[in-house]
């Protein structure tokens, strides 16, 4: 067997290689992009009906609990399906023009027509007021102030209007994963690109949250973007290493096959092969099953699906034949601002 990278221990080492040899493709099963969970899908269904309720309840739910994470997660998606069929959505905010759950889904559609036009800047402000009336519907919930970061990033607010964001993201929910990755898209960009800073800002942002919390794997997603943006100086391998290992971490607190996890196991699955951890990055990929998410592989191709699927095999045959690691040697150059934390 090939010399493997002292950071896996033995333990584990064996049991990743017995899984290995029956690790199917998803090829072989179907994969699916972008699957929602079991909470969502019914949810999706309802509203390519045109009818509106089921993701009402959904959203209410969500809010009653404090659930902020699976909410931000749940109103993305809502806002990404209404982008193609609003006819629900209309019908929704007319019943119930007050509701919540509705202006928060209204709010991130908003931003997300605004962004891809070249007079986004221009666009996004005439979102504002939304997004506020979002934020004023329910006072508790994070997920407009997260939105609001994202708003301040794409019409280019000065750093005292985000700090001031910042401050009342965190204090309703000091953990939120969707927020501490809205505050690394801005300051990634404001900060010219510096991955360093980003690394330390997500390293800190893990250290203070509980160890189940999401926020373990935001130095992962901060050692991805220094891996696709084409690296560059100020970050130590043994820095992306430990991100990794975060996250590695966390993925093990959830369930095989499970669709909430599965962008945290395909962004684990892009940073351990371009950290060439073979055998980890074919764990995760088990984990993972049948299900592909978008990001991480649309960064790099128009078909993330081919894309991750391409990985799955290339990863197999690298455990298979007992490939030895390649030397840690960033690539030089630096994009400048970090593309693959974009909107």
């Amino acid at each position: 067997m090939a010399l493997l990278p002292p950071f896996i221990r033995a333990s584990r080492m064996t049991r990743i290689l017995a899984h290995s040899a029956v690790v199917p493709s998803p090829a072989d099963d179907g994969a699916l992009l972008d699957a929602p969970d079991g909470r969502l899908g019914p949810a999706l269904v309802a509203a390519g009906r045109g009818a509106y309720e089921p993701a009402a309840e959904l959203l209410a739910v969500t809010r009653e609990r404090a659930e902020w994470e699976e909410r931000d997660r749940y109103a993305t998606r809502l806002a990404a399906f209404a982008r193609s069929r609003a006819e629900w959505l209309d019908r929704w905010r007319a019943t119930a023009p007050r509701d919540p759950d509705a202006l928060v889904v209204a709010a991130q559609l908003a931003v997300d027509r605004a962004w891809g036009s070249p007079a986004r800047t221009e666009l996004l402000r005439e979102v504002s007021p939304l997004i506020t009336a979002a934020a004023q519907a329910d006072h508790r919930d994070p997920v407009p102030w997260r939105i609001a970061l994202d708003h301040a990033r794409g019409s280019k607010a000065g750093h005292p209007y985000f700090e001031e964001l910042w401050e009342a993201a965190v204090r309703r929910a000091p953990h939120h994963f969707g927020c501490h990755v809205a505050a690394l898209r801005y300051l990634a960009t404001a900060w010219h690109g510096s991955h360093r800073e980003c690394m330390n800002f997500a390293d800190r942002a893990a250290q203070d949250a509980p160890a189940d919390s999401l926020l373990q794997a935001l130095p992962a997603l901060a050692a991805f973007s220094y891996l696709a943006d084409g690296c560059g100086p100020g970050v130590p391998r043994a820095r992306l290493d430990e991100a990794v290992d975060r996250a590695i971490a966390l993925s093990a607190r959830f369930p095989a096959e499970d669709p909430w996890s599965a962008e945290l196991r395909n962004l684990l699955v892009y940073v351990l092969v371009r950290l060439t951890r073979w055998p980890e990055a074919l764990e995760q990929l088990r984990l993972t099953g049948p299900y592909a998410t978008s990001f991480p592989w649309a960064w790099e191709s128009d078909d993330p699906l081919g894309r991750f699927l391409a990985v799955h095999d290339e990863v197999r045959e690298a455990v298979m034949h007992g490939l030895t690691p390649t030397p840690w040697h960033p690539r030089s150059g630096h994009g400048g601002h970090v593309r693959s934390l974009g909107h």
